[in-house]
């Protein structure tokens, strides 16, 4: 089954690279596979074949031939959860390292979500479609601590409007590289995909969304490292990792904007999300959960000490 997309280009999209262009107005794509849509003459340009590198034109008629995803099926799996609560609305969880929060192609088992369909069976709030059962927000697969899933439709609906108003309280612990040069600040910027690298983040680029990140320094580790905590305003992708490198403060480990060459046998970045607190959906009281450093990130700060 192949879907057609008709695009035409407005003024202040021209000059970009068509295949860049496509990644950033199918953002569940990759470049790659739009690349390999171009070679393939699935996309066409003024009903014309194109090269990746065409720069677009306002008033260009792109048409794109997207071939519809094959469905995933999600198994429920007995993997342990490491919960902190759970009602009839909500459970929360702390997330372990390299535990990926749902399915996506390369991860379709092992995953949170995979774990809830066990644990919950069919009590999981249907909102994010199948591949996201519960999931109303997300943090990443080398990023630990507590995130909260949902049980039903009203209980989603009730977290996901306390995040779009940004009235959920999040704090999260991380080492960074170097001294931070100011004990306390704020971070303020757009966020959105990267122009050229679609694994990455970038500030200040075309489309990107408000994100606002406020750093306290805890303890100064020797000089070479810090250790701070974040507490988010907003909730983008990668927000606190680029937001730090950004101040020349990498988080220790981070793979794809810290520094080539780790120090340490970390499994990426070390950064763990500690306090997650919200007003329950259904008692409509402010609830906070904790969830402790993992072991690994308390022998850094014990290491760091001496």
């Amino acid at each position: 089954m192949e879907e057609k997309v008709r695009i035409e280009i407005a003024e202040p999209e021209t000059g970009n690279r068509l295949d860049i262009f496509l990644s950033e107005h199918f953002s569940d794509y990759s470049r790659s596979y739009l690349q390999k849509l171009i070679k393939d003459e699935k996309i066409l340009v003024n009903d014309k074949k194109a090269k990746s590198g065409y720069k677009v034109e306002a008033g260009d008629r792109i048409l794109v031939f997207l071939e519809s995803p094959k469905e995933l099926e999600i198994v429920a799996e007995d993997i342990p959860l490491d919960i902190l609560y759970e009602d009839e609305d909500i459970i929360v969880i702390n997330k372990p390292k390299q535990m990926v929060v749902h399915p996506a192609p390369g991860h379709t088992t092992g995953t949170v979500v995979n774990a809830l369909l066990y644990h919950c069976k069919d009590d999981l709030s249907g909102i994010n479609g199948v591949l996201r059962p519960g999931i109303v927000h997300r943090i990443d697969q080398d990023t630990t601590g507590v995130i909260v899933a949902c049980k039903n439709d009203h209980a989603h609906r009730d977290i996901a409007e306390q995040l779009k108003e940004h009235t959920i309280k999040r704090t999260y612990f991380a080492i960074v590289h170097n001294h931070v040069a100011r004990e306390s600040g704020t971070v303020e910027s757009t966020i959105g995909r990267h122009p050229v690298d679609r694994k990455k983040m970038a500030m200040n680029v075309k489309n990107g969304k408000h994100a606002i990140t406020h750093y306290q320094v805890l303890d100064s580790l020797n000089g070479r490292f810090t250790y701070i905590s974040c507490h988010l305003e907003t909730g983008r992708t990668h927000q606190i990792r680029i937001h730090m490198a950004s101040l020349g403060n990498p988080i220790l480990g981070d793979p794809v904007y810290g520094p080539s060459k780790c120090p340490f046998h970390l499994q990426g970045q070390t950064l763990h999300a500690g306090v997650l607190g919200f007003i329950h959906p259904t008692k409509k009281e402010y609830m906070e959960f904790q969830a402790p450093l993992p072991e690994y990130f308390e022998k850094l700060l014990k290491k760091f000490a001496l």
